[in-house]
């Protein structure tokens, strides 16, 4: 089918647009965004950027897509935004592409939503069918795994991971990563609380895989044990088989550990130059 271009919007010629695409007036699409298939705006949105954009994808007003990093040692290069299939972006929401670090990039999956005023930023990544919650932010490089729900107003410090399946109560404030399957919240003192039971249940896991993940709940944060221990009583507890479930929970606190202050992605991070620093202790 035709595209539905409203006279009142801005599309560059150089632009590439699949089929059946809606843009609404005052709708802005520059020269380096790819749109997919039946993709709608609504009016008053922007694309801007090295954007490649999926199919079936919906754009509320004021949402702003693929801008420039807020990064001051961004230095105006083509970095990029690629976002997949079955996404809807709320009114407000902002994504920012990425910054020269890492591999350059902003990643969004497929059938994820976005509330209004989320804010993603620079090279972060979202896997598939995550709930942004109205106001959440995210810093720069976090990851959120797949299925995961982060709350209304809560913040996520940046090179954190939200694990599969984990819940972030409203007005949180993230400053590690948060294990799969797992339930955080707190302002003043924020940590895990509890397993995610109705999401796993939600997702349609068995009930056994619940109770070995619940187990290790309490093992590790009840009863404070080591996790080569934890793992030696689940081997003898399932007789030597555990399931795959549990196994990536426990893989994820290996590599939470060796990271820096509870976040695994620090290794990633690049130390500040001499400029940075120096702007930085201004600022303060």
């Amino acid at each position: 089918m035709a595209n539905q271009i409203h006279p009142l919007a801005c599309v560059d010629s150089k632009a590439q647009l699949g089929d059946n695409i809606h843009v609404g007036p005052f709708c802005v699409i520059g020269p380096q965004v790819t749109v997919g298939n039946d993709c709608h705006l609504d009016s008053h949105v922007t694309l801007t950027g090295v954007t490649t954009i999926g199919e079936r994808n919906r754009f509320s007003p004021n949402c702003v897509i693929g801008g420039d990093p807020q990064d001051n040692s961004f230095q105006d290069s083509n970095t990029w935004l690629r976002i997949g299939d079955d996404n809807t972006f709320r009114e407000g929401v902002t994504v920012n592409r990425g910054a020269e670090k890492e591999d350059h990039g902003t990643r969004i999956g497929h059938g994820n939503l976005l509330m209004s005023n989320a804010h993603v930023a620079h090279n972060c990544c979202l896997g598939n069918k995550t709930i942004l919650v109205n106001g959440s932010l995210l810093g720069g490089h976090v990851h959120v795994q797949d299925r995961a729900i982060i709350s209304g107003n809560s913040a996520i410090h940046h090179f954190s991971t939200i694990g599969t399946l984990a819940f972030v109560g409203g007005c949180s404030r993230v400053t590690m990563d948060v294990p799969p399957f797992m339930l955080w919240s707190g302002t003043d003192k924020p940590e895990v609380r509890t397993i995610n039971i109705v999401g796993m249940r939600r997702a349609g896991m068995n009930e056994s895989t619940i109770a070995s993940i619940k187990r290790v709940h309490r093992l590790m944060y009840r009863e404070h044990k080591a996790l080569d221990e934890v793992r030696d009583l689940l081997l003898n507890e399932l007789d030597g088989i555990i399931p795959l479930e549990v196994n990536a929970l426990l893989t994820f606190f290996e590599l939470q550990a060796a990271g820096k202050a509870g976040r695994a992605r620090e290794v990633f991070r690049k130390p500040a130059t001499d400029h940075q620093e120096s702007a930085g202790r201004q600022a303060a």
